[in-house]
């Protein structure tokens, strides 16, 4: 039925335009005299649209369709009659908003109708807008392409916006607000004017070497000049034109800011897979000897029944996958075949599909019988799998493990009997529930250093656009301090801030805008 009724505006328009989709968002740049509309608050029965134009002729949309024809105040909500343009048919009483540009999220004009949500009413209202003169149906994301364009949103901040309209998770949602309030874009902007100042005093050098004008401190300082982080005796500027790069040299300031952006930089490249897994998801892998609760434990996590729980061992042959929502993170949880030897082939399959999995795990929950801890296969558990990734230090290996000893209901009150060394563990009763909520608590600090805490951590690179130019700029700044030549020297640091302008936007390519902005929607 929506799909209908956006034909049915894209007619009355004469440029009969597609529904959202994702696929590709085809959004032209922003010209002069195009007004776009769109429904913007999604598809379905509603108690309230909302229905938003942009462009120079959202005034005069605004005053046909609404009696009495003038506009209202600036950013308050006004009670308005609208009917249709071409035969005076009241369409709905509706709020209306008026946003004169450029103090609008576009940047331009804007008009939003709040009209009740029934398909009718928003049918009318769409094709009322589609007969004005100079209306078209907007393109999927060309509402936020305005506003990137003009200067209201640069392209992280762009990607933020996305990202938190598709968030579910709390942490997603923190982190993608973040990223919207510009954290990110500020950090690039302030590593940007590290680079600048640094390149001027590489061009000063070029420019104004044989200048006896050129100022003192600008080569040297304190009577001795900085040559690549030692001090040397004083040489005179008249001869650094000459000298070889790796004697030439920056201010202490310019330099040592430089060198702190190289340590900053290989800090957020080597917690780039944090920001990524947070907006993709973590994954969670459940693994154990066979019947030690796994299954159990994955239905119990995400709240459904997703795995088949049986008393017979083996019942589990190939990997399960279920995202869920776990204290906050977002999770691809996993439940695999129980590990053993000497089984048939299916079984056997599975068991070999569950250790691929394994190498892929961000995080195993490695799952024990608490009652059968002293069996062959408990032992071999501990063995192979917990003691090889629990001896891997965190900078070594980006899995971690949690030991979780299930069925704690059968146990005496004085524990688990006798039976192999432990490492730290939980105890756990998948029947009852008891040691749920420490198990979760464990699971969301184990989260947060997978994923990254968007409450505490610095801004985190959710995208692999992000890691490359930040990976571009380091490279950049290693044929910077490798260059033998000064005007090598200053072309690269070019490179490394050209690299960290077109992370927040600038000089970006129509084709890579197409790629970001295809994950809005009509009327975002």
């Amino acid at each position: 039925m929506w799909r209908g009724l956006w034909t049915l505006a894209a007619q009355a328009a004469r440029g009969p335009r597609r529904l959202c989709t994702r696929r590709s968002s085809g959004a032209p740049a922003p010209g002069p005299g195009a007004t776009i509309f769109a429904l913007s608050s999604g598809q379905g029965r509603c108690g309230i649209a909302v229905i938003r134009t942009s462009g120079p002729a959202s005034g005069h949309a605004l005053r046909i369709l609404t009696a009495p024809r003038d506009l209202p105040l600036a950013r308050h909500a006004s009670l308005r009659l609208l009917s249709d343009p071409r035969s005076g048919e009241p369409l709905d009483r509706a709020l209306v908003l008026w946003f004169p540009g450029p103090q609008s999220f576009t940047g331009e004009d804007c008009v939003e109708f709040h009209v009740h949500g029934g398909p009718a009413v928003v049918s009318g209202v769409l094709q009322a807008l589609g007969s004005v003169p100079g209306l078209r149906p907007a393109e999927a994301g060309e509402f936020t392409r305005r506003a990137f364009a003009n200067g209201k949103l640069n392209l992280t901040e762009v990607e933020g916006l996305a990202d938190l309209i598709h968030a579910e998770t709390e942490a997603q949602r923190r982190q993608a607000l973040r990223q919207l309030d510009g954290e990110l874009g500020h950090l690039c902007r302030g590593w940007a004017e590290t680079l600048t100042k640094a390149l001027a005093h590489v061009e000063a050098y070029i420019d104004f070497g044989e200048d006896d004008n050129l100022e003192e401190g600008v080569l040297e300082q304190g009577g001795s000049t900085w040559w690549w982080g030692r001090k040397t005796p004083h040489i005179s500027p008249q001869r650094l034109p000459s000298l070889s790069l790796s004697a030439c040299l920056l201010s202490p300031t310019a330099d040592i800011e430089v060198r702190a952006l190289e340590v900053a930089l290989g800090a957020h490249l080597r917690d780039a897979r944090r920001g990524q897994r947070l907006r993709s998801g973590a994954h969670v892998v459940v693994t154990g000897p066979p019947n030690a609760g796994k299954s159990s434990l994955v239905n119990l996590l995400s709240r459904k029944p997703v795995s088949i729980v049986s008393p017979e061992p083996g019942t589990t042959r190939d990997v399960l996958e279920t995202p869920v929502d776990l204290a906050g993170f977002p999770v691809l949880l996993s439940d695999t075949a129980g590990l053993r030897e000497g089984v048939g082939p299916v079984e056997q399959e599975g068991v070999r599909r569950a250790r691929e999995r394994l190498e892929q795990a961000d995080l195993i929950l490695a799952m024990l019988d608490a009652s059968d801890l002293a069996s062959p296969s408990s032992c071999n558990f501990l063995a192979t799998v917990v003691a090889s990734v629990g001896a891997q230090s965190p900078s070594d290996s980006s899995q971690r493990l949690l030991l979780v000893l299930n069925k704690s209901d059968l146990l005496s009150p004085e524990g688990p009997g006798p039976g192999p060394d432990l490492p730290p563990h939980l105890l756990l009763s998948c029947l009852t529930g008891e040691g749920l909520d420490g198990l979760l608590e464990a699971l969301r600090k184990e989260l947060a250093a997978v994923c990254g805490d968007p409450s505490t951590d610095p801004p985190l690179l959710t995208r692999a656009r992000h890691q490359h130019h930040l990976q571009g700029c380091l490279d950049a700044l290693g044929h910077y301090k490798q260059s033998k030549d000064l005007a090598l020297a200053a072309e690269a640091l070019r490179v490394a801030r050209g690299h960290l302008t077109r992370l927040t936007g600038g000089g970006g390519t129509e084709e890579i805008l197409d790629i970001i902005f295809r994950d809005f929607c009509v009327g975002k």
